[in-house]
C-alpha cells in the first residue's frame, strides 16, 4: 500500500471554484474528476473511499492530490503541455484578460461600474471559449488577480484625478509664477521688504479669492469645560443653523496685511465693493495687482463699468482653470479654517462676522509675508509679465 497523502484545506473561493468546475458542460471529464477528488479530500474523505466515489485506482487519487500539493488547483486540474512544466496561460491570453479588465463592466452589458474579481472571472469563464481561448473557460478568480496584480492592473478600484481644461494652463501659471518671482527680489536676504517699484511705478500686489458658505451654527445646549471628568470641551450633538455669509479677503504679498470683507452673497456687487476698499486703502497713482482666478464675477460687464471710472489703476493675472492652488490667499484661507472656523459656534450671524474680523485683527497685529518658492528656480525675473486690465467691451 502506498504512502498516505496529507488532507488539503481549500478556501472558501477554491471551493467555489471546483464546483463550478463541476457543473460546466464545456471542459473535459478528467477534469471534472479531479475537481470532485479535491473537494472530497478537503471534506475529510479516505482515499480508498475517494477512489471508490469517483470510479478509478487510489494511485490516480494520489497523483491528483500530489500535483495540488505541488502547485495548487490549476496543477491537479490540468496536464502540463509537456514533461516537467506546468500548464500555462499564453502572453495572447493574457493580453485578452487584461483587455476585459481595462473596460467598465457597464460597458459590457452589465449593472457594476467596476469589476469584483467573482464577475470579471464569471465574464472570462463565459465567453472566453468564444474568444478562441478555451483553456480560460476554467480559469479561477486568484488566476485572474495573479494575472491582473503582475500586470500593475486594479480594475476594481478608482482613483480621481483633474482634468487640464485649460489649453493655456502652463502659460498661465509659468505668468503667476513670474508676478512671485518679480516680488522675491523686493525683498532682501533676511525677508525685510525694500520697495523696489517696476520702471518708477510702486505696485501693490494682492492675491484674492472668496470662501462662499460659511456656515453660523448655534449650539442647542452649552458647552461643558474640560475638568476632572470630561478632559476635553463637551458638547450636545444637536445644532441649528442660523444661514451662511461670504468672505472676500486680499493678502497684500508685500506687507502680510490680510484685508477681508464679509458679505451675505459673492456677486460682481460684492466684489467690486472690495475693489473700491482696495482703492480707498492705497495711495492714488499706485497700480494694484489682483492674482485672482477667473470667475464670471471678476470679469462681469458690472466690473468693468465700474474699472472704466478707474483707468489704468486695477491690473490682473489670472490663475489657470483648475490652479487655484497656485494662488497664495489659498494658504491663508487653510490657516483661517484651522485656527478660527474649525468648531466655531455662535448664537447669532452677526457673531460670526464679528469673530471672523476679529481674527484678521489678531492675523494683522503681527503679519506673516507670504512667499512662494515651488519652481522659482526657472523663472526669468526680467520677462514681461502679462496683465489683464478688462477694458470696457464696446457697445454694438
Amino acid at each position: 500500500m502506498g504512502k498516505k497523502s496529507g488532507a488539503i484545506i481549500l478556501t472558501e473561493e477554491e471551493r467555489s471554484y471546483l464546483e463550478t468546475q463541476m457543473r460546466s458542460r464545456t471542459i473535459q471529464a478528467q477534469t471534472v474528476q479531479r475537481a470532485r477528488i479535491l473537494l472530497l479530500r478537503a471534506n475529510g474523505i479516505s482515499i480508498d473511499s475517494i477512489a471508490d466515489k469517483v470510479g478509478i485506482n487510489r494511485c490516480s487519487v494520489m497523483l491528483c492530490l500530489k500535483k495540488y500539493k505541488e502547485g495548487g488547483i490549476e496543477n491537479a486540474l490540468f496536464d502540463a503541455p509537456g514533461r516537467g512544466r506546468n500548464a500555462e496561460i499564453t502572453d495572447d491570453e493574457k493580453a485578452w484578460i487584461i483587455n476585459i479588465a481595462c473596460q467598465k463592466p457597464v460597458d459590457l452589458g452589465y449593472s457594476a461600474e467596476t469589476w469584483t474579481r467573482a464577475l470579471l472571472t464569471k465574464h472570462i469563464n463565459k465567453y472566453a471559449e468564444e474568444a478562441g481561448h478555451v483553456r480560460l473557460s476554467t480559469i479561477s478568480q486568484s488566476k485572474v488577480r495573479t494575472i491582473l496584480e503582475e500586470a500593475d492592473i486594479k480594475p476594481n478600484k478608482i482613483t480621481y484625478y483633474c482634468e487640464n481644461r485649460d489649453p493655456d494652463f502652463d502659460q498661465k501659471m509659468h505668468n503667476v509664477l513670474l508676478v512671485y518671482k518679480q516680488l522675491s527680489l523686493q525683498f532682501d536676504e533676511e525677508g525685510n521688504y525694500i520697495g523696489i517699484g517696476e520702471d518708477g511705478e510702486n505696485v501693490h500686489v494682492i492675491s484674492y479669492d472668496e470662501k462662499p458658505g460659511i456656515q453660523a451654527i448655534a449650539t442647542t445646549s452649552d458647552d461643558l469645560l474640560p475638568d476632572k471628568k470630561h478632559k476635553t470641551i463637551s458638547r450636545d450633538y444637536e445644532y441649528k443653523r442660523l444661514g451662511t455669509i461670504s468672505l472676500l479677503a486680499g493678502i497684500d504679498l508685500q506687507t502680510g496685511e490680510a484685508i477681508p470683507l464679509i458679505r451675505d452673497s459673492h456677486t460682481s456687487k460684492d466684489y467690486i465693493e472690495f475693489l473700491k476698499l482696495l482703492d480707498t486703502k492705497y495711495p492714488k497713482g499706485d497700480k494694484i495687482r489682483l492674482v485672482l482666478d477667473n470667475l464670471k464675477v471678476h470679469t462681469s460687464d458690472e466690473t468693468r463699468k465700474y474699472l472704466a471710472t478707474v483707468p489704468d489703476r486695477f491690473e490682473f493675472v489670472f490663475t489657470p482653470k483648475h490652479g487655484s492652488w497656485l494662488n497664495l490667499v489659498e494658504g491663508f484661507f487653510s490657516k483661517l479654517t484651522r485656527q478660527s472656523l474649525k468648531g466655531i459656534r455662535v448664537k447669532t450671524k452677526k457673531e460670526l462676522v464679528s469673530r471672523i474680523y476679529k481674527y484678521f485683527e489678531e492675523v494683522n497685529a503681527e503679519p506673516v509675508v507670504y512667499h512662494w518658492k515651488y519652481k522659482l528656480e526657472e523663472i526669468d525675473p526680467s520677462e514681461k509679465l502679462q496683465v489683464e486690465k478688462l477694458p470696457v467691451k464696446k457697445s454694438s
